[in-house]
Order: structure tokens, then C-alpha cells, then sequence
């Protein structure tokens, strides 16, 4: 397959069939005699298991981990048990850290409800302010 067919199956641009090349994500394709890569049918395979780990919230890095433990046997499964079971601890941490932006947030915007004469806007405040004591 062409980049551009690869490119157009699993829903990415060229430059990032390129990309991932030169990760090691995908093993660089046999050239055509024109020069075009001629990418074998698995590398579609190896480009949407990339994207679907990327949608699970896994970094290039941990997918190349990922990748590598797929050509493994069955022992290479609490292996990457391990790597699920931290990431689900970082995104606890992600998502406890959102939860306490949007309280913030929400605190800071119930003060525009006050009446105009009644209300300091905290948040210009806080970013004017901020630092000054240092």
C-alpha cells in the first residue's frame, strides 16, 4: 500500500505515517522503483492499535512499550496490565486536578452575579496581584 491509501484507511496524514517511521513506531516500508514506500498490509493494523492506545490516554512512548510487549507471548500481558493500571492512576490525578479547576472557576464566576457595586472580580484581582509578596 501507498502512504496515501495507508493515510486515508486509518484516518491520519502522511506526515505522521513519516512520523511515526521515524518513532519506530512503524518499521520504515520497502521503496517501489519510483521511490514511493510500499507499506505491507499490517502496517495499517500497527497504525490503528497507535491511535486507539492514543485514545486510552497513552503516550508515543508507552504505545512503542505497548507495541513491543504485542509481539510478546502471554507473560507480556501483566506487563501491560502494569502500564494500564498506572495510567488509570494518572488520569485519576488529571481528572481530580480538572474537578478542582472547574470548582474554582465556577466560585470565580458565581461572583459576576453579584450586583455590580458588590463585586471585586477575584480572578483579575489574583492575576494582578499574584507574586507581589516575593
Amino acid at each position: 500500500m501507498r502512504s496515501s491509501e495507508v493515510a486515508a484507511v486509518t484516518g491520519v496524514n502522511v506526515q505522521t505515517l513519516r512520523y511515526y517511521e521515524r518513532r519506530g513506531l512503524l518499521a520504515p516500508p520497502p521503496r517501489s522503483p519510483a521511490g514511493y514506500r510500499a507499506y505491507p498490509a499490517d502496517a495499517v493494523a500497527v497504525v490503528r492499535f497507535v491511535k486507539r492506545a492514543q485514545g486510552h490516554g497513552f503516550s508515543l512512548d508507552e504505545i512503542e512499550d505497548l507495541l513491543h510487549l504485542a509481539e510478546g507471548g502471554p507473560e507480556d500481558c501483566d506487563t501491560a496490565r502494569e502500564l494500564a493500571e498506572a495510567k488509570l492512576v494518572q488520569l485519576a490525578e488529571k481528572i481530580a486536578d480538572l474537578q478542582r479547576m472547574q470548582r474554582s472557576l465556577t466560585d470565580l464566576v458565581a461572583t459576576c452575579e453579584r450586583p455590580r457595586t458588590d463585586r471585586c472580580c477575584p480572578l483579575l484581582h489574583t492575576l494582578h496581584t499574584e507574586g507581589e509578596d516575593r
